[in-house]
């Protein structure tokens, strides 16, 4: 078994939990901004002391309500500078935050903060208040006779009123004293892609060690003066690592709630690192060549040569010798394209972090040909975000890199990467049989698949429940075959299939954004429906290219020799992707067995 390690950088760690990071950014550097809140049309920044005494009246108006040390609360809203008050409100007191994802339905909600025991929620809305509610008509939870809500009608239920409550009170003016580091800082719900969502338990342990193991590594990342524009939904673990490590580190953050909003955002509060996943960059690139394409035939050719010409400089580049030609290239189209979308993502953006999937190496090239680093990480709910992370001193693009100091990454016989160290959760909460079959000699296993290079770099390859056996005995990784076909301007969702079958095959969407200027493009009425487009004979063979060239990739035995073009994209309303937007296999696989069974019958 492979195996690599490295050492804690900080031990012991200097604080009992993850409020008392916050005690001691306001003791140090009190009149540091910490937040900056982008309001319509005005903008205001939140130093580190203001910060404490809105976190320290939240908390008393908490107590006074009964809320104490231990408690569960939800939190169901957006990405927005209230979720992250109340966050550092509860653990201030002691309690445990359960984040909720807004997109929930009445049943999901239902499920955790039953399962969480949750006795009171924070909710954005009112109509997210109305959902808690249904939901507890579903399944009785004692969280919904205790509803607070940011942007309210009702004076009763709103955060000032929940603030003024407390406003007699003289307690906490520090963070609550009993707690301590291997006591459950929140309970992340994973995506429930194969089931019921379980809740990870992560400790204050998890959460100050990887922050304070994680910032020396980062580099100039999150140097002095850094900031950044987090839009991700706070729900998710990597989003909540970023704000920890954020306020650790003295970066200034802001929020996005709505991004239909966010190149406004990015413009006005400058970045200069952001954090997406890999459908974010995809997005972006595309956005890109769409307006090159919508110019002269010039301004066409020059775009794909620059895109051409930045992967080429980042690969010479990485290799350490970059050819006189190939510079002056690369120089002429920073003039040209590469400072433009920079530009577009605010204008100092230098370094960018990618999670939840793999990006792809052509992609990864690509930005950090144009100036802009990505860092691709590797990790879990259950690993609080990072176990490893290809940060700028390694520089070694396609892959995600060392272990987090503290951590240690073993890839066993099987090909499965197994995980142990100050990162990994405690257990799911109420589940001690499912926290046993993932835990093995202490160490547990991600279910993902990847190897270790001689300079114990770690490539992620796949998700071991995911492989397809062909009924020819071929081992298939499905996401080797799905990720430079979704990277395409044309295609938003693809599946693989072919499970105990003759051949690979594959159900695939198109991206209802970018189908009117496919459509355009191949000579086709722009305001033809995905249904109707599917259809015609001419975007079937522009998808055929598309997964030809993805093909190119693989042996024959484990290319697509079929699709089907389905009527609609698979969303996270409809139930097919989680919240993070990863595919529900089995839910489309059981919702498209026609469709699947129609390929392998003709």
């Amino acid at each position: 078994m492979r195996r690599v390690s490295a050492p804690a950088i900080v031990d012991p760690l200097p604080y009992p939990g993850t409020a008392h990071i916050l005690a001691e950014r306001a003791e140090k550097t009190p009149d540091a901004v910490l937040y900056t809140v982008l309001a319509p049309g005005r903008e205001r920044d939140v130093t580190a002391r203001q910060f404490r005494d809105e976190v320290v009246g939240l908390a008393r108006g908490m107590a006074a309500r009964g809320i104490g040390a231990g408690d569960r609360v939800g939190l169901l809203s957006r990405t927005r500078y209230e979720w992250s008050l109340a966050d550092f409100a509860l653990w201030w007191l002691g309690a445990v935050p359960v984040p909720v994802y807004d997109t929930s339905s009445p049943d999901q909600i239902a499920w955790i903060l039953s399962d969480s025991e949750a006795v009171a929620v924070f909710a954005e809305t009112d109509e997210l208040a109305d959902r808690v509610r249904a939901a507890a008509e579903i399944t009785a939870f004692p969280a919904a006779q205790r509803i607070c809500v940011f942007d309210t009608t009702s004076d009763e239920l709103s955060l000032d009123a929940l603030v003024a409550a407390g406003s007699g009170r003289t307690e906490l003016t520090g963070p609550y004293d009993g707690v301590s580091l291997d006591d459950t800082a929140t309970l992340i719900y994973t995506s429930g892609t194969t089931g019921p969502p379980k809740g990870c338990e992560l400790t204050h342990r998890n959460f100050v060690a990887c922050s304070q193991n994680t910032i020396p590594v980062a580099g100039p990342i999150m140097a002095e003066g850094a900031r950044t524009l987090l839009f991700l939904p706070l729900a998710h673990v990597f989003a909540r690592f970023v704000e920890v490590t954020s306020l650790d580190a003295g970066i200034t953050l802001a929020h996005t709630p709505d991004v239909s909003q966010l190149m406004d955002d990015l413009a006005r509060f400058k970045p200069t690192f952001i954090l997406a996943v890999p459908r974010v960059f995809e997005k972006i690139l595309v956005g890109a060549r769409f307006k090159a394409q919508a110019g002269s035939p010039v301004k066409k050719l020059i775009f794909e040569r620059a895109v051409t010409t930045a992967a080429a400089w980042s690969k010479a580049s990485q290799n350490g010798h970059v050819p006189p030609w190939l510079e002056f290239r690369h120089r002429l189209y920073d003039k040209l394209v590469y400072s433009t979308l920079r530009e577009a993502m605010g204008g100092e953006v230098r370094y960018a972090v990618s999670g939840g999937a793999s990006l792809g190496e052509h992609l990864a090239h690509f930005f950090n040909g144009i100036g802009v680093y990505v860092v691709e990480g590797y990790g879990l709910t259950e690993t609080t975000a990072p176990i490893a992370g290809n940060f700028p001193a390694i520089n070694r693009i396609g892959t995600v890199g060392h272990p987090i100091p503290g951590n240690e990454i073993a890839v066993a016989e099987d090909g499965e990467i197994l995980v142990r160290g100050s990162n990994v959760f405690a257990r799911y909460n109420g589940l001690p049989e499912k926290t046993a079959e993932v835990f093995h000699d202490g160490w547990f296993a991600t279910g993902d698949l990847g190897h270790l290079d001689e300079e114990g770099l770690l490539t992620v390859t796949g998700r071991k429940k995911e492989i397809i056996v062909t009924a020819g005995g071929k081992n298939v990784i499905p996401t080797q075959l799905e990720d430079p076909i979704r990277a395409s301007a044309t295609v938003g969702q693809i599946m693989v299939v072919g499970d105990n079958r003759p051949f690979v095959a594959a159900l695939i969407t198109l991206d209802p954004d970018t189908l009117p200027t496919i459509l355009r493009g191949l000579g086709l009425d722009p305001a033809m429906n995905p249904a109707r487009a599917g259809h015609e004979d001419a975007v079937i063979a522009h998808v055929q290219k598309i997964v030809d060239h993805a093909n190119a990739r693989v042996s024959r035995a484990e290319s697509i020799r079929a699709f089907r073009i389905l009527k609609e994209d698979l969303t996270v309303e409809d139930g097919y992707l989680t919240p993070s937007l990863k595919l529900k296999r089995a839910k489309v696989a059981e919702d498209f067995v026609d469709v699947i069974e129609g390929i392998y019958a003709k």
